[in-house]
């Protein structure tokens, strides 16, 4: 039997849940532009082990998102999420955002699922995936124009999903392009059928390396005197 912690705080959602063999048992989050995953997060564990009726000794291993995302809420998630391990000598499983998104549409079955996580301006951190949610090529960072993604949508339907999409939709109009608006951010929801097949195949990172996937390098300026 395996009990697996779920934490996705690669976007504005914090998002936080508890699975049984497959099934998700509880689930917390919330989404705010203040990005208020410090204060959230570690209630929301709490609060998820209480509806299921668990400890943190009753866990079998943890399953983060990994990103790409804001930069500050993974750091958070994966810090939590290493030290949960670590300390509870558990194994963790990571799974990657846009990924996420892509299996939160999956059922649909379209030619190709594009999830767009907002990268400020104009650029969106993306990747493909076929209808059935296999990567079909690995992420990257996109600037928008009217001629992204232009050799998936001449000639097969697309389902564009994620809180980049709306500015890709304000400059696109093709007849193949279709958008998800009502899921905007990765949620553990979708994570439960990912994370476990990871877990029971034993794809574990090393803790001691494992860190989360900013795609860009995270710049900083020093503040001014």
């Amino acid at each position: 039997m395996s009990n697996l912690l779920y934490l996705e705080t690669s976007s504005k959602n914090c998002s936080v849940g508890i699975s049984r063999n497959g099934s998700l048992l509880a689930f917390e989050e919330l989404s705010e532009a203040s990005f208020s995953h410090a204060e959230k997060l570690h209630p929301f564990i709490n609060d998820v082990l209480e509806k299921a009726a668990l400890t943190m000794n009753d866990l079998s291993g943890v399953v983060v998102g990994k990103g790409p995302g804001s930069y500050t809420g993974l750091r958070i998630g994966v810090a939590a999420a290493k030290g949960l391990c670590l300390a509870l000598q558990i194994p963790l499983v990571a799974i990657g955002s846009l990924e996420t998104l892509a299996e939160a549409v999956r059922s649909q079955a379209l030619d190709f699922i594009i999830p767009l996580i907002d990268a400020r301006r104009m650029e969106v951190y993306t990747a493909v995936f076929d209808a059935k949610g296999q990567q079909i090529r690995p992420p990257w960072a996109e600037v928008l124009d009217t001629n992204s993604f232009s050799r998936y949508l001449d000639k097969n339907k697309c389902l564009f999903v994620g809180d980049g999409q709306e500015k890709f939709q304000n400059i696109l109009n093709h007849p193949n392009a279709i958008f998800e608006a009502n899921i905007l951010q990765p949620s553990v929801q979708q994570m439960v059928r990912l994370g476990t097949q990871k877990f029971e195949e034993k794809a574990f990172e090393n803790l001691a390396y494992f860190e989360p996937f900013y795609l860009k390098e995270f710049y900083t300026t020093l503040p001014k005197t």
